[in-house]
């Protein structure tokens, strides 16, 4: 694979941000410069030829320890990032002004405890009357993880564990509105590494490929050259029909839609309900904790939410609450939704907003 030099990183970088300021999203005009540390410190370098570096030296002597001495550090760092989950979960909110801190630590312990590991890199052998086919998974080399500002923390542990447990190393990227509560996550991480008795190998840093974020990261990591994993924009819709338990689907619904501020893509973001249940299902989404807008206060909503046709960044995983103070409309305190009424087509429904807002569409 042809080298990547410091000139085209920067290429790169500088058109990212061109890309994330064209897009409307606001940009620090400095960003703090992270102090340089030994190998078996922190991780944090303050030149991205450096994290390389040291990302490749450490590759190498991580994949000779074998797989039991693997085991063992990536269940170190689960340990420590469970350990760290809510002190993360805060410095995530204080430090992007999004989502929920409680729901921040479900993020991060899914990360620890569900994020596959070495066990599944067990080797596979077929045999036949023409020979014998060995599949054995080999480690990728280096890789660049792009970490988004709306799970900064739990991409991180989940990326470590998945990505060392492959025997890579990673160069973490965070995003500009989320360094603080990256660069703790990595801390954290790199703690575990050398809880494990290997930090002299370490912190196996990252450098090449998976990318999650807005569309222009998407596209700069797709046209970078690079093999790349990129994620672009979730907008999962939820439908009702008249055989669901209304009570229960409306409940679960809201959980989704207001889960960390519907900040994750996979949150429920639009629900179809078919006419002869939607009065029922509607009156369930307010029992469990939805605001439903009648026609003036939903405009007044679309005002303060859409900003030039596309979503107001400054309302990105904001509680429902703050949506409807700035929108001029008092709710109870347990509201944690906001449920307006529109056809299919509007935006609510066709674009990603990343807010507690819940667009229902009534059809037959």
């Amino acid at each position: 694979m042809a080298e990547i030099n410091e000139t085209q990183i920067e290429e790169i970088v500088a058109q990212v941000i061109r890309n994330l300021q064209n897009d409307g999203q606001r940009l620090p005009t400095t960003t703090s410069q992270p102090t340089a540390a030994g190998a078996s410190d922190t991780g944090i370098f303050p030149t991205v030829d450096q994290a390389i570096a040291a990302a490749k030296a450490a590759q190498v002597e991580f994949v000779k320890l074998g797989f039991a001495k693997r085991r063992e550090i990536i269940e170190a760092i689960r340990r420590t990032a469970l350990e760290h989950s809510r002190s993360l979960a805060e410095i995530a909110v204080e430090d992007t002004k999004m989502g929920v801190v409680e729901h921040k630590v479900m993020k991060n312990d899914g990360g620890a405890n569900l994020s596959p590991g070495v066990e599944d890199l067990s080797s596979e052998a077929t045999t036949g009357d023409t020979g014998l086919l060995l599949v054995e998974y080999l480690p990728f080399g280096v890789i660049n993880s792009i970490t988004p500002t709306t799970n900064p923390t739990s991409t991180v542990i989940n990326h470590a564990i998945i990505m060392l447990s492959a025997g890579n190393s990673v160069v973490f990227s965070p995003h500009p509105n989320a360094q603080r509560c990256t660069q703790e996550t990595m801390k954290a991480v790199c703690r575990g590494d050398v809880a494990a008795g290997e930090g002299d190998y370490g912190p196996p840093g990252y450098r090449n490929g998976r990318c999650t974020g807005g569309g222009s990261v998407v596209r700069a990591a797709l046209t970078s050259g690079k093999k790349a994993i990129a994620a672009g924009p979730g907008n999962p819709p939820a439908i009702i029909d008249e055989t669901a338990d209304p009570t229960e689907a409306a409940k679960k619904v809201i959980l989704g839609n207001s889960f960390d501020n519907n900040l994750l893509c996979i949150g429920e973001k639009a629900l179809f309900v078919v006419e002869s249940v939607a009065d029922e299902v509607i009156r369930e989404l307010q029992n469990s904790g939805g605001y439903l807008t009648n026609p003036r206060e939903r405009q007044a909503v679309e005002d303060v939410v859409i900003q030039n046709g596309d979503p107001n960044i400054d309302y990105i995983g904001k509680d429902a609450s703050v949506i409807l103070d700035a929108a001029g409309i008092r709710a109870k305190t347990e509201t944690v939704s906001v449920v307006v009424e529109v056809p299919g087509d509007h935006t609510f429904v066709v674009d990603e907003y990343l807010m507690p807002v819940l667009p229902v569409v009534r059809v037959t």
